[in-house]
C-alpha cells in the first residue's frame, strides 16, 4: 500500500496550506518540494527563474522530486511537477495523487503576484494559457480528483479523507 499522499495542482490551488491540514489529520509528515528547492538552491523559486529559466526551475524540480524516498508524508509539489513524466512516475509509485482542481477565475482571484511568483512558465505566457496547458497534465496523473470550488482548506482535506477512506478509516501509518 503507498503510504504517501502526493497534491498537485495550480500555484494558489492551496497545496501547501491543505498538505499541512490533511498531514495534521492523518498524523503524518509533510514536505514541499517547492521549500526543498529552495532549502537546496539556496535562492527563492523566483530568483532562479530570474538568474536562469522557467526549464531550469523544471529540471531542478524534478531532480528533487526523484530524490524523494519517503513513507507516510503529504508531499505539496510545485506546480510544474506535472510537466516531468519521471517525477510523475516516481511519485505515482510511492504515492496517491490527488489534484486540487480550483477554477481559473479562483485562481486569478488568489493571485496577486502573478509575475514575481516564481511560477515556472514562459515568459510570454499568460496566466490563462498556463492554467489551460497544465490543466491537461493534472488530470492526466491524477489518481484523484477534487473539486476545491466554494471549499474551504479543512474542507478539502475532509473531501481528500473522505475519498481515500469512505468507511471512515484514515491512518497512512497503521
Amino acid at each position: 500500500m503507498k503510504t504517501n499522499l502526493t497534491l498537485i495542482g495550480m500555484p494558489g490551488s492551496g497545496k501547501s496550506t491543505v498538505g499541512i491540514i490533511l498531514a495534521k489529520n492523518l498524523g503524518i509528515g509533510f514536505i514541499d518540494t517547492d521549500i526543498l528547492i529552495q532549502i537546496n538552491e539556496q535562492q527563492t523559486l523566483q530568483q532562479i527563474i530570474d538568474t536562469t529559466d522557467h526549464l531550469n526551475l523544471r529540471a531542478i524540480e524534478e531532480r528533487e522530486i526523484l530524490k524523494l524516498n519517503v513513507t507516510h508524508l503529504v508531499i505539496a509539489t510545485g506546480g510544474s511537477a506535472a510537466y516531468s513524466e519521471k517525477a510523475m512516475a516516481h511519485l505515482a509509485q510511492i504515492s496517491t495523487i490527488i489534484f486540487l482542481h480550483v477554477s481559473f477565475s479562483e485562481l486569478n482571484r488568489r493571485i496577486k503576484n502573478f509575475a514575481t511568483r516564481g511560477i515556472a512558465k514562459r515568459e510570454d505566457q499568460s496566466f490563462e494559457e498556463l492554467f489551460d496547458e497544465r490543466q491537461v497534465l493534472y488530470n492526466r496523473y491524477a489518481d484523484i480528483v477534487v473539486p476545491c470550488e466554494g471549499l474551504n482548506q479543512d474542507q478539502v482535506a475532509d473531501e481528500i479523507i473522505a475519498r481515500l477512506y469512505p468507511n471512515g478509516c484514515c491512518l497512512l501509518n497503521q
